[in-house]
C-alpha cells in the first residue's frame, strides 16, 4: 500500500525550476525554433510574401525540390554499436582550407530583400562558426562588404558568366584582390528557370508596389521599417537592377555558356574553382579532366530545370568515379544536420545550405544565421554520436541506406 503524507514545499521546490522569463521577443522565438522547419515557420509569419516565396520556392511544379527533400527524408541510418562517441570532432578539410563543420553557406541573391542584414549577417554568422560563406554574383552586398564582415574568416564567390564577358571577369579579379579563397562557377543557368510563384507575386527587384503587396506586407511592419531605414536595395556587383527576376537573369546569363569559358575563368582565377551545377555522371567525369579542384552536385535548389536529377542520389556514383580526383559538394533540400551527415558518410567532402540559413535569416537576422548553424551543428554532433562516429572522417556508406522511392524503368 502507498504511503501517503503532506506535501513538503522545500521538496516540491528541489524538483521545480522556473524559468526565467525571456524579454526580448526575437530571443523569446529564436530559442523555441528547434529545427530548421521552425525557423521556416517563424520567417513566414515575419516576411511579406513576395520575399518568402522568392526564397522558398522552385521552379515550375516545384518537383525537384520536393524531390530532394524527399531523398534525404528516405534515408535509413545504421548505427554501430558499443562505440563510444562521446567527443564527437566535427571539423574537416574543405578545399585546401580549415572548416569547422562539414558544410559552408550558399550563395543566394537579392539577399537583404529577405532581411535587410543580408549577406552581412550571414558571413559574419559563418565567420563566427569557422565556415565557408559564398557571396553570389546576385549578392546584394559587395565583394569588399563580404571581406569587411568576414575579414579573416573564409569567402568563396559564386560567378555566373554573363553576356557581357567583361563584367564577370572583372568580378572574379575583384574576389581575388579581396583575398576570396574559393570560385564557385556556376553551370546551371543558362536561361532562367520558370519560378511560377514570383511571376504569380510579380516579385521584382526593386519591389513593385500593389494593392496587394502593401495589404500583405501593413501587418510587418518590421520588414517596411527595415526595408525604408536602410541603404537602397540593389545589386552590389550589377548596374541594372529593373524588371522581374527572371528578366534579370535572362539579360545577364549566356546560353552560349561552355569550356572555353571555363579555361578563361581558370587563367584568371588563382585560387581553387569549383563547378556548380553538376547533375549527370558523365559531366563529372569529363570535368575531372579540365582542370578543376572539386564539383558541386546540385540542380540550383530545384529552381531552374524542374524534374531535375537528384544531388543526393548521383552522390555514391559520382564519388566512386571521381571522388579520387575531385571534392565533391552536394547542395539542394538540405534541412537538418541529419541530412549533412548522411551526404558527408556517403562521400560529399562537403555540403552548401542555401534556403536553411535564409529562413533563419528572415527569423531573426544575423541572430536567426546563428541560430541556423546551432541548431544543424547540434543534429549533426547528436547523429553522429548516435550512429558511433567520432569524427567526420569515421562516416562511411555503411552508415547510409538510400531507400528507393523513385526507380527509374529500363531504357528501351
Amino acid at each position: 500500500m502507498v504511503q501517503r503524507q503532506f506535501p513538503r514545499p522545500r521538496e516540491v521546490f528541489d524538483l521545480l525550476q522556473f524559468k526565467k522569463p525571456v524579454l526580448s521577443p526575437k530571443r523569446r522565438r529564436l530559442e523555441a525554433a528547434l529545427t530548421i522547419h521552425d525557423l521556416r515557420r517563424i520567417a513566414q509569419r515575419r516576411t511579406p510574401r513576395a520575399a518568402f516565396d522568392y526564397t522558398d520556392g522552385a521552379a515550375e511544379g516545384e518537383l525537384s525540390l520536393a524531390r530532394a527533400r524527399q531523398a534525404f527524408e528516405d534515408v535509413e541510418f545504421s548505427p554501430r554499436v558499443l562505440r563510444p562517441a562521446l567527443d564527437v570532432d566535427t571539423t574537416t578539410t574543405i578545399l585546401g582550407g580549415p572548416s569547422r563543420l562539414p558544410f559552408a553557406i550558399a550563395p543566394t541573391g537579392f539577399t537583404r530583400l529577405m532581411q535587410t542584414e543580408g549577406e552581412v549577417a550571414g558571413a559574419g554568422a559563418a565567420g563566427a562558426a569557422g565556415i565557408p560563406f559564398t557571396l553570389s554574383t546576385l549578392g546584394t552586398t559587395s565583394i569588399e562588404g563580404v571581406k569587411a564582415a568576414n575579414p579573416h574568416g573564409r569567402n568563396w564567390f559564386q560567378l555566373y558568366v554573363m553576356r557581357d564577358r567583361e563584367v564577370s571577369y572583372e568580378l572574379t579579379r575583384r574576389a581575388a584582390a579581396a583575398g576570396f579563397d574559393t570560385l564557385q562557377f556556376t553551370v546551371d543557368t543558362p536561361v532562367a528557370g520558370a519560378r511560377l510563384r514570383d511571376k504569380r507575386n510579380g516579385f521584382s527587384i526593386p519591389p513593385q508596389i500593389s494593392l496587394r503587396t502593401v495589404l500583405n506586407a501593413a501587418v510587418r511592419p518590421w520588414w517596411w521599417y527595415d526595408f525604408l531605414t536602410t541603404p537602397k536595395l540593389e545589386f552590389a556587383s550589377l548596374s541594372s537592377t529593373g524588371g522581374t527576376v527572371g528578366e534579370l537573369l535572362d539579360s545577364a546569363m549566356d546560353p552560349t555558356i561552355s569550356y572555353a569559358d571555363l579555361e578563361v575563368i581558370r587563367g584568371i582565377w588563382p585560387g581553387k574553382i569549383v563547378i556548380k551545377g553538376v547533375q549527370n555522371v558523365q559531366d563529372a567525369k569529363q570535368l575531372a579532366t579540365q582542370g578543376v579542384d572539386g564539383i558541386i552536385l546540385s540542380n540550383h535548389g530545384g529552381r531552374q530545370l524542374d524534374r531535375a536529377p537528384v544531388p543526393f542520389h548521383l552522390l555514391p556514383e559520382v564519388k566512386r568515379e571521381v571522388g579520387a580526383h575531385l571534392e565533391i559538394g552536394v547542395d539542394t533540400g538540405i534541412m537538418s544536420g541529419a541530412d549533412i551527415v548522411a551526404a558527408s558518410a556517403l562521400g560529399a567532402d562537403f555540403s552548401l545550405i542555401g534556403r536553411a540559413y535564409l529562413y533563419g535569416l528572415m527569423a531573426g537576422g544575423r541572430a536567426g544565421v546563428d541560430r541556423t548553424i546551432a541548431i544543424l551543428e547540434d543534429e549533426i554532433v547528436r547523429t553522429m554520436k548516435l550512429l558511433g562516429a567520432s569524427s567526420i572522417a569515421e562516416l562511411e556508406p555503411a552508415h547510409v541506406t538510400q531507400l528507393e522511392r523513385l526507380v527509374p524503368r529500363a531504357r528501351p
